[in-house]
């Protein structure tokens, strides 16, 4: 039977694999850290350091391929949608303007490898335009694109915070009926809780809570330079492990970290191969 899955992939590489190493950590790397020290992250994967150094590690510092996930392939397909729906006139902004927005988007994401990557057969494949379509219409339902008054999409932006270079993206930036700036973000999950978005947004403009911002980054961010040194990043085991593209290579299930490198790739490069050419192999 040929794997599908990238799960599957993974446990056939794994079986074909060598007998399994008992160091976690590459032993070549003379005087200088074990790994390189990554100069350039987003806010978001110095705060993942914090919940899986292993998994940061795997991500951030080798930048290992990952597999695909339904829910943030169809993410950023919505996304894609509505950037193109803003380089149009306020006026031009109506459902159907949306709708061919979406497809447009669709086809954008056809060869895509995060689409590709989900090996969806033509079931699913239908399934998945539908959830895209019913999110842009829930979109719709919250907001008035023809009110919106954009001055700036997919802004990238960076800050120096000691040797690290911070970046990020502003997905959407406007002003209000006040003339006053507005930050607008384009989520497709569940809505965030009432603590996570006062933990995340209470105070940002204020120059204390930069000033917090910047003291716990550079904390964390010698926490991860230590660990790139020592190559000592540890497992932090979570409900997330269940969803993690790694946990095949984790020390907490029986896995080993130094085989990562080559397992993930060979899983990811069989993952983005099509399932027919695999079959007649």
């Amino acid at each position: 039977m040929t794997p599908t899955s990238y799960d599957d992939l993974v446990t056939v590489i794994d079986a074909d694999a060598p007998a399994r190493e008992t160091h976690s950590v590459p032993d070549d790397h003379g005087d200088g850290p074990v790994f390189p020290i990554p100069s350039s992250l987003s806010p978001s994967r110095v705060s993942s350091s914090t919940s899986c150094p292993m998994q940061f590690r795997f991500s951030s510092v080798e930048r290992l391929p990952e597999a695909p996930g339904v829910a943030t392939t169809r993410g950023s397909v919505v996304h894609l949608a509505l950037e193109h729906l803003f380089v149009t006139p306020a006026a031009e902004r109506t459902a159907a303007a949306l709708h061919d927005c979406l497809d447009r988007a669709l086809d954008d994401y056809a060869d895509h490898p995060d689409y590709v990557g989900l090996r969806l057969d033509d079931d699913q494949a239908a399934s998945f335009r539908r959830d895209c379509i019913r999110l842009v219409d829930r979109y719709l339902e919250m907001e008035d694109p023809t009110a919106v008054r954009e001055i700036g999409l997919e802004l990238r932006l960076s800050a120096a915070v000691g040797s690290l270079e911070l970046r990020g993206i502003i997905a959407r930036l406007e002003l209000d009926a006040d003339g006053e700036l507005v930050v607008t973000d384009y989520k497709t999950g569940r809505p965030p809780s009432g603590n996570y978005e006062q933990k995340s947004l209470a105070g940002v403009p204020s120059a204390q809570a930069v000033r917090f911002i910047e003291t716990r980054t550079s904390a964390v961010w010698k926490a991860v330079e230590r660990a790139c040194d020592t190559g000592d990043f540890r497992p932090r085991t979570s409900r997330l492990c269940d969803f993690c593209s790694f946990r095949a290579w984790g020390q907490a299930f029986g896995g080993v970290p130094a085989q990562a490198a080559c397992g993930a790739t060979a899983a990811y490069e069989a993952l983005m191969t099509p399932v027919a050419a695999s079959a007649g192999e």
